[in-house]
Formats: structure tokens, C-alpha cells, sequence
């Protein structure tokens, strides 16, 4: 079948399903192989890590594929976003920005005319990107990881609301890797999906064998993992990070930020800072296993091999269309 939405005719995709931004290890090797499978491939700009190679790693991505690829902007990880922006600019690259507000960049993104999609963890910044002129949405729920939110909530509830009140094309992220995950999403008003921990354990990411192995033995239900992803920050923790927001560079302020809602007690040395755990913290150090899941979501629910990028494509959308096969009651219409 054919898998048209409003997210495969923005980024002219063949099926509507976008590579989560991976900070560290989304370069454009990783990206080409998400777009020939039919996705769409993100290149992670702080990879890339200058302008220059940046520039490089967008040629050589396109020389590797002519599907569908795009870059990650984000704020606080991305060095010298400006000329990161100008540089997507030139070469004409759909951009995704995210992490936080999107003000600065958002005149050249409209004057150059770029396809643009904001990532957030909230529906009201969602609704702000929007109302700049963002041209899709992604919305990451609970189930997900990397940047949290004390407001966030679960990615079922995420996309029904959202998708209410949000106008522009949205894609539904957070603990999404199978077929069942993509079509609850577009039944619930999705244009399409973001996956990051299914993207990571794949044959062609570029991370550690080990790291794929502890993600396909994990289980959702595992308390660390359950309590990492899904607990709210330390409200203790979260009120002295925000108190210095204005106190320490951005880029060192936001790494602190995404620590504590990561429930990481050495979320200060993110700035430097090498105060010593308290006695609660020591008792509840993570495990060796949930150090190897620390940028892992509950994706690792539907998560049991280490397949390539092309064959989780492929059984995502293999197990859609025997699903939509099934379902007897759609014949009736």
C-alpha cells in the first residue's frame, strides 16, 4: 500500500516515519541508511560538530542517497548554531530545531524558505512553533527520553490532544518501534512517528555492540528504567538548576537540565561543579544496566533483536499492513 500522510508529502518520504536526532551518534553515515529504507534520516548537526564538516557531511550524505534527509539543530548541543543554520541554508536541507525556543533562528529559517520542524516535549510549545510559522511538529511523550519536561506527558495523551488543537502536520515520538505503535499513532491523529531507541539498536548505529545488547534484554517493567524515563526530576534538584539559568553559559545550563531530568546525581558536573553525592544518592547509584540504557526510552518494550535499518523498516511496516489486513471491520465501510 501506499503510505501518503501530510509527514511523506513535507519531506518526501515513503513512509511517515522520522529518524530521532542522537546527539553523539547521528552522523550522515547512519542518516543515509534511515533514508534508502524509506524514512527519513536525520543528520545530527553537533556530529558534525563545524560548519565545515557539517557541509561535508551533507554532500557526502546526498552522494550515498537521494531520499529523504534532514538536519538537527540543537540548542545548547549544536556549536555554533548560527553558521550551523546558514550552512543547511545553502544546501538547501530541511532543518529540525529543538531542545528550546526557536526565536533566534527562526527570521533566517522563513526568510531562506527551509522546511522546519520543531521537536518539544509539551503541546503549548508545540502550539508556539506553530504560531512562528513551523512547518510540522514533533512532540515527544513520557515514554521518551533526552530533554524531559515536569509538564510532559504520556505520548497517547500528547497526540490526542495535540492533534486537536495543533493545525500543521505532527509526529507523535516516545517509546515508539513496532507497527502496532505506528498505527495507534496515526489513529490517534498523528501524521507520522519519530523513533530514537529502535533507530539505536540497529546494525548500522553507530554505538556500541554492547549498548544494542542491553537494550534488546531490557524490559520496560525494569524499576531503574521504568523510574528513569518515567519519573518527574527531583523538585529539590529541578529548583536549583532553573535558579541558574542565567548564571552559567547555555550550553552548559541546558546539559545540567537534561541530567536532572534524567534523574542523574551527578547532574552538577555537567558545569564544572564536583559536589560529592549525598548518602541517598550513593544508595541509589544506577545499576550497570540502566548506566547502559541511559538515553534509552520504552521503545525497548518491542525491542528483541538487532536487525539493519532496511529490515526494521520493513517489519514495521510489514506488521502495519498484515494489522490494517486484519481488521475486518474496515472492509465494512
Amino acid at each position: 500500500m501506499e503510505w501518503k500522510t501530510r509527514v511523506t508529502e513535507l519531506l518526501d518520504c515513503k513512509y511517515p516515519i522520522v529518524q530521532g536526532a542522537m546527539a553523539g551518534l547521528g552522523n550522515w553515515q547512519f542518516a543515509a541508511a534511515v533514508a534508502e529504507a524509506g524514512a527519513h534520516g536525520m543528520i545530527t548537526a553537533s556530529v558534525s560538530r563545524t560548519p565545515e564538516q557539517l557541509r561535508e557531511d551533507i554532500k557526502k550524505c546526498r552522494d550515498a542517497t537521494d531520499k529523504s534527509i534532514g538536519v538537527n539543530l540543537s540548542f545548547g548541543i549544536c556549536p555554533r548554531i548560527e553558521e550551523m543554520l546558514e550552512v543547511c541554508i545553502e544546501a538547501n536541507i530541511p532543518v529540525e530545531t529543538a531542545i528550546y525556543k526557536p526565536d533566534s533562528l527562526v527570521p533566517r529559517i522563513k526568510e531562506a524558505g527551509l522546511t522546519w520542524i520543531h521537536k518539544t516535549a509539551r503541546v503549548k510549545d508545540a502550539l508556539y512553533a506553530e504560531a512562528l510559522g513551523a512547518d510540522a511538529v514533533i512532540v515527544v511523550g513520557l515514554e521518551g527520553t533526552g530533554f524531559k519536561s515536569p509538564e510532559q506527558l504520556p505520548m497517547m495523551t500528547t497526540t490526542i490532544w495535540g492533534t486537536r488543537q495543533i493545525k500543521i502536520p505532527f509526529i507523535a515520538g516516545g517509546g515508539l518501534g513496532d507497527g502496532r505503535g505506528l498505527l495507534g499513532a496515526l489513529g490517534m491523529g498523528a501524521d507520522g512517528i519519530m523513533m530514537g531507541t529502535a533507530f539505536l539498536a540497529t546494525k548500522e548505529c553507530p554505538t556500541s555492540d554492547k549498548q544494542k545488547q542491553a537494550i534488546v534484554r531490557a524490559s520496560p517493567d525494569n524499576p531503574q528504567l521504568r523510574h528513569r524515563v518515567l519519573a518527574s526530576a527531583d523538585p529539590k534538584a529541578y529548583a536549583e538548576v532553573m535558579a541558574m539559568r542565567d548564571k552559567i553559559p547555555m550550553d552548559k545550563w541546558l546539559n545540567m537540565l537534561e541530567r536532572v531530568n534524567l534523574k542523574d546525581e551527578n547532574w552538577r558536573e555537567a558545569a564544572g561543579y564536583n559536589t560529592p553525592p549525598r548518602e541517598s544518592e550513593i544508595a541509589s547509584q544506577p545499576s550497570a544496566l540502566e548506566s547502559g540504557l541511559r538515553m534509552v526510552s520504552l521503545a525497548v518494550a518491542v525491542i528483541d533483536h538487532i536487525p539493519t535499518v532496511k529490515e526494521l523498516i520493513d517489519n514495521i511496516i510489514r506488521e502495519a499492513e498484515e494489522i490494517l489486513d486484519k481488521w475486518e471491520f474496515l472492509k465494512t465501510r
